[in-house]
């Protein structure tokens, strides 16, 4: 068994988009950080979301008043500092007679433009579908008015990455596939014992501090030895949406209303899809075995149907996923009604601090991190420098301003001619900035190396096993990429037996986590 000799001040349990935001924030002011994740990064709940920066609208029904108006002020925050993977989306929230009167949309719609702290993004306005174009594609004369007001669409996977990505060049450690089995403490330290789920070696670190971000696998974390009798408790519920081919030809997103209570959205998607989801509902099970049930996939297009004037049927769906939200259990009746916001709980069973963290959404993933280092502050080193320096330095990539996206598009067009618009604005919507990194002195398509097909190459795929901890086709086509979508199982195979084969053998990142 392998001992690293450094003692590190912060140790992270899981790497989802809370564990690699604190690894990020921590790392920032001045600690020492490791982080371990048992499969690929954001490979859990993180990566299964709507893909929303959002308030959250209908948290305001429960009265969550807190959590909606700090999502409300990180969505900008965010915007601000991703620009490539975050942008503006509008939402379409018709009247349905016979649900909410029109007058609490409005009320709810007046709080969530004002509560927040809103500079850029464009205010609530009334539609009148009978005239908007974003009417056409709505059940003729059943709906005559809506409500249209912003929120953002993220690429979920690719802000754990970058979340790592930067953690890791201002020094942290970071393993993927990488067990944690055991945490022990003696002497005011926690060792963490690990293997590696690829190789089987055996590993163990120790740290001043631990923190438990094991996101739906909290609880079992717990259990691998930490001496502690949790007193909080979560609720897993299970989360589910389809993909479909794209529905209409405008911009906006919809936010639909059900009779049960519940609300859905139907996002335009990746260009050529519309993603519809989420749905609501307790899971007992493990949640790595979690996937859409045939009575989710109908209940979301039954959902969407009601408002469409072309209904959605099972047999159009080209994709789902589904994931397990690991919840506060507040003792709410209903999934639907289970609190979204965070909770904590600190354990010093031996004088050493390990901080479990229950809930959260990707809205708040920078507060978050923020609030659990404020509970550190006592245990760790530099806690209080550089407070809040996550909401001000860009993500890597992100160092341009919101409206540049564009101006990016052009300029990797001007610098490689070779690549089409479709291409480029991949490139420029995944990495920013670091697309001309990626792309390096490229003079033709050809200097990109294989095309595996629909734009990706092997200088790309190279640029992920190197800098992004990518292992398997699947990290590449369904987490660092949506490409899963659009190539075939043929041309995924190939890709995969080509990094089997081939980079896997030449990269001697993997382990480390890279350098850039």
């Amino acid at each position: 068994m392998r001992l690293l000799e450094r003692i590190f001040d912060l140790a992270i349990i899981g790497g989802g988009v809370n564990g690699c935001g604190i690894a990020r924030d921590a790392v920032g002011r001045g600690n020492t950080v490791f982080l371990c994740e048992m499969n690929d990064l954001a490979s859990g709940t993180s990566s299964w979301s709507t893909k929303l920066v959002h308030g959250g609208l209908r948290y305001l029904e429960y009265y969550e008043f807190r959590l909606v108006r700090e999502a409300l002020i990180e969505r900008e925050i965010l915007w601000g500092i991703a620009p490539h993977i975050i942008r503006p989306l509008r939402f379409v929230l018709p009247h349905h007679a016979g649900l909410r009167p029109a007058w609490l949309l409005r009320l709810g719609l007046f709080l969530y433009d004002h509560i927040g702290g809103r500079h850029l993004l464009p205010a609530t306005r009334s539609v009148d579908l009978r005239r908007d174009e974003v009417g056409k594609p709505l059940i003729p004369n059943r709906y005559s008015r809506a409500f249209e007001y912003s929120d953002c669409f993220v690429d979920d996977a690719r802000l754990v990455v970058l979340n790592a990505r930067d953690a890791a060049d201002k020094g942290a450690e970071i393993r993927t596939r990488t067990r944690a089995t055991e945490i022990r403490q003696a002497n005011g330290l926690w060792t963490v014992g690990m293997v590696n789920t690829l190789t089987g070696e055996r590993s163990q670190i120790q740290a001043k501090a631990l923190v438990n971000a094991g996101g739906p696998w909290v609880e079992d974390v717990l259990g691998r030895g930490a001496g502690v009798n949790a007193k909080a408790k979560v609720r897993l519920v299970q989360g589910s949406h389809i993909v479909v081919r794209k529905l209409y030809d405008h911009d906006r997103a919809y936010m639909f209303q059900n009779a049960d209570g519940r609300i859905i959205f139907v996002i335009p998607y990746q260009d050529d899809f519309t993603l519809i989801g989420t749905t609501d509902r307790d899971y007992d099970g493990d949640p790595a075995k979690v996937k859409a049930t045939p009575e989710e996939i109908q209940y979301l297009c039954t959902a969407a149907s009601e408002y469409l004037a072309k209904p959605v049927t099972p047999d159009e769906v080209v994709w789902t996923y589904s994931g397990v939200r690991p919840l506060y259990d507040d003792g709410a009746s209903e999934a639907k009604a289970a609190t979204r916001d965070y909770v904590f709980e600190l354990d010093t069973p031996g004088g050493a601090p390990l901080l479990s963290i229950y809930g959260g959404k990707i809205t708040t993933y920078r507060r978050l991190a923020e609030e659990a280092l404020e509970r550190l502050a006592p245990y760790l080193r530099s806690a209080k420098a550089r407070e809040g320096w996550t909401g001000k330095w860009p993500l890597p990539g992100g160092d341009m301003n919101v409206s540049d996206i564009d101006g990016l598009i052009a300029e990797l067009q001007r610098g490689y001619p070779f690549l089409s618009h479709e291409h480029a604005r991949r490139l420029a919507r995944a990495y920013g900035t670091r697309a001309i990194k990626l792309l390096g002195d490229a003079k033709a398509a050809a200097d990109l190396g294989q095309s595996f097909g629909a734009t990706l190459t092997e200088r790309e795929v190279r640029y992920l096993i190197a800098n992004e901890w990518a292992v398997t086709a699947e990290d590449v086509v369904w987490r660092r990429s949506k490409l899963g979508l659009r190539l075939t199982a043929d041309e995924i195979a190939v890709l995969d037996d080509w990094i089997r084969t081939r980079a896997v053998s030449q990269s001697p990142l993997l382990e480390a986590g890279g350098r850039s």
